[in-house]
């Protein structure tokens, strides 16, 4: 029997061709809605993430939206539950608006969890870490199911992991289905280590849009550094507290953030634009969930 969300969602997706042809006639908008979109102030140009922590670069091809005003798209727009943490801001293209129906956007968290080592790097079996990640998700929609959340399915890599050892920075995209949804839902991920934690972020968008997104991920992988003092090549061992895990826990850690924010997601202004909003990751709390896999300097999955 399918669950109450599973059947509104069908019915959301009736509406979504509907509505999202309408999206620029303001009359058919709920007036909320507008008032929010109008409220939102775009930026271009330097600016400092985090009280200086890293300088973002934005160009103007891309708009910037602040700490608030990202929170204002993801929780009153897209729908999702506050976190306790705001996110540093997020990235969308000039040419798009949070409604617009081939919306995506980068969200921008930093995880102050410590200077994490890459020695495992050239070490991961990325294969191997794929089915232990496939494994974790699947074990958890049991759980899904019984509150009446469509189950997910980690179909695999749309990009595998790569690391630029030299600049220190890690990015893949995962290929993920939600229920009977007709399309996949891409999630591309972007790690950047520093001194002190990782600058992490997230493109989000269908999996379509993967061949637009691999062609801007250089141009994003510029655009944010950390600032003198904060980089990784800055770490002081005798300082700075060392994070217990590695780049595969980085990685694995991604895909249950994402399978427990997406169990959370209760609004349906964004069903009605597009489904494949049901993804905000980065949420460092949920990684802890699935480092029991994982050897504590952050090697090698446990078999």
């Amino acid at each position: 029997m399918k669950s109450k969300l599973a059947v509104l969602l069908s019915a959301v997706l009736l509406a979504a061709t509907g509505v999202a042809r309408a999206q620029d006639d303001t009359n058919k908008i709920p007036p909320q809605i507008i008032a929010l979109l109008k409220g939102l102030k775009y930026q271009q140009g330097d600016i400092d993430l985090r009280g200086g922590l890293a300088k973002l670069s934005v160009p103007t091809n891309f708009n910037y939206l602040g700490p608030d005003d990202a929170e204002t798209v993801l929780v009153k727009l897209w729908g999702n539950p506050p976190s306790n943490v705001k996110p540093l801001g997020l990235l969308i293209p000039a040419d798009m608006t949070p409604i617009s129906s081939n919306c995506w956007v980068v969200t921008i968290h930093y995880s102050e969890d410590g200077y994490v080592k890459d020695g495992d790097a050239g070490k991961i079996n990325y294969d191997d870490l794929l089915k232990q990640m496939q494994k974790g998700i699947a074990e958890n929609n049991k759980a899904r199911e019984e509150h009446g959340y469509p189950d997910i399915t980690l179909v695999g890599w749309a990009a595998p992991p790569h690391y630029d050892a030299d600049a220190h920075k890690l990015y893949w995209a995962k290929d993920l289905k939600f229920g009977d949804e007709p399309a996949d839902t891409l999630n591309y991920s972007i790690r950047m280590l520093g001194r002190k934690g990782v600058l992490e972020l997230n493109a989000v968008a269908t999996i379509g849009q993967l061949p637009e997104i691999d062609r801007q991920v250089p141009q994003i992988l510029g655009m944010v550094d950390f600032k003198e003092g904060s980089r990784y090549a800055d770490f002081d061992p005798k300082v700075d507290k060392v994070a217990t895990y590695g780049l595969a826990t980085l990685v694995a850690g991604g895909a249950l953030a994402a399978a427990a924010k997406l169990g959370l997601l209760k609004g349906l202004w964004v069903g009605i634009i597009a489904l494949k909003k049901f993804i905000v990751i980065g949420i460092v709390a949920v990684i802890a969930y699935f480092k029991k896999l994982f050897k504590r300097d952050g090697g090698s999955p446990r078999s």
